[in-house]
């Protein structure tokens, strides 16, 4: 099964998404995910010029050859665009797989662990009145999970909060990054309550999450934690940046408060000293960002060591694509926690067709051979690249804090 051609498609159906379709001899085709938010055209570039010449002519059925091709055998590796771009080459050769033997690809994972995916939704609002509202809504559809995020009063402006009539929003807008402020005083004092009266007026019969953002420092996260605590959070998310993987034992030492890091980790050796001492009870890497299927599943094991769960990153920029490659993992994987999800923007259906659907909290992969997505190459030339940026964070002072 000799790769012939290898081509990327950067389409803007509601948003940005660049998919890599991989196509051998025998016409077998296979997508990958390659979508890297707010900076799609580095690995645009970074597959036509560096990597799809390198797999013409290479075996598709040797996917762990070409992933160690991929990344060994480049100098300068790791980092999210190298990762992406490795990540979509490996979905779309085990999609490519799926198909040749006429099977989804989580037979060839071992089979179903589960019967079908518990997700979460994102529950939002202006005021608190209106994200409980939100989230009630989404109790009432069947969710038996539901983020929950809230405009700071003190602030023009507030992360994760939707707008419209959709399950997802897309928060990279312009040509140039919008600068938003931040205080993080206001929102310690803020939020608490926000979770007191979600569990007063909803109660405790669904699994509350929050995200963070990585905007605490970790004695700050740890104050939050420990204030959070009555209200049993399935977790908080991101509650520092986590490069500095050390700094979650000082969270540990000050809240019980789950905690769940990782949707912008690129390998296994970022989460290595979080998951090997316990820091996080989830791992949140996504395939498309961390190597594909393969190398998220060696992260999943090696989490499944230490009791940590997954809790994968599928926000509105991840690709359905992606969103079936992380679909295939969690139905797979032993130690799965819960999936995000928040579908996609109109008209991605238009450009992607998807074989998994939602049914009572969970999405249900069919029997479709492959990863399950097919993709109308003439639709996506309909929806050219548009230039986006995600915010970017400045304290009150001027200073840049994290976004």
């Amino acid at each position: 099964m000799k790769i012939v051609g290898a081509d990327v498609i950067v389409t803007c159906p509601g948003r940005n998404y660049v998919t890599l379709k991989i196509t051998t001899e025998d016409g077998v085709v296979g997508y990958g995910d390659a979508t890297l938010n707010g900076r799609e055209l580095s690995v645009d570039a970074y597959l036509r010029e560096h990597v799809c010449p390198l797999l013409i002519g290479r075996d598709a059925r040797r996917i762990n050859d070409i992933w160690q091709y991929l990344y060994r055998g480049a100098y300068w590796r790791g980092g999210p665009v190298t990762m992406t771009a490795i990540g979509a080459v490996d979905v779309a050769l085990w999609d490519i797989k799926g198909k040749a033997l006429g099977v989804p690809v989580y037979e060839l994972l071992g089979g179903q662990a589960r019967d079908g995916v518990t997700i979460y939704g994102h529950a939002s609002g202006a005021d608190i009145d209106e994200a409980l509202a939100d989230a009630a809504s989404f109790l009432e559809r069947g969710y038996r999970a539901v983020r929950l995020q809230a405009k700071i009063p003190a602030l023009d402006a507030t992360y994760g909060i939707r707008t419209g009539p959709g399950l997802t929003y897309e928060p990279a807008t312009g040509d140039r990054p919008v600068e938003e402020v931040w205080d993080t005083g206001a929102y310690l004092d803020f939020l608490p309550s926000l979770m007191a009266a979600a569990r007063e007026q909803l109660g405790y019969g669904f699994h509350l999450l929050h995200d963070c953002h990585h905007r605490l420092t970790p004695i700050e996260a740890g104050r939050l934690g420990e204030s959070l605590e009555p209200y049993r959070m399935f977790w908080i998310e991101d509650a520092t940046p986590a490069e500095d993987q050390a700094a979650f034992r000082l969270i540990r030492q000050h809240t019980v408060t789950p905690l769940a890091v990782g949707e912008i980790f690129s390998t296994i050796w970022d989460c290595q000293v979080l998951i090997g001492e316990r820091l996080v009870d989830y791992i949140r890497t996504s395939v498309p960002h961390a190597g594909g299927i393969s190398h998220v599943r060696r992260i999943f094991d090696h989490a499944d060591l230490y009791g940590v769960r997954t809790g994968s990153h599928g926000a509105g920029d991840i690709s359905p694509i992606g969103i079936a490659a992380a679909l295939h993992l969690d139905l797979s994987v032993p130690n799965f926690g819960i999936q995000e999800y928040m579908g996609h923007l109109d008209p991605a259906g238009e450009v992607f067709t998807t074989s998994y659907r939602y049914e009572d909290g969970l999405l249900l992969l069919g029997d479709e051979p492959g990863i399950g997505v097919q993709v109308d190459e003439a639709a996506a030339a309909r929806y050219p690249y548009i230039p986006r940026y995600l915010p970017v964070n400045r304290l009150r002072d001027g200073s840049m804090h994290d976004w």
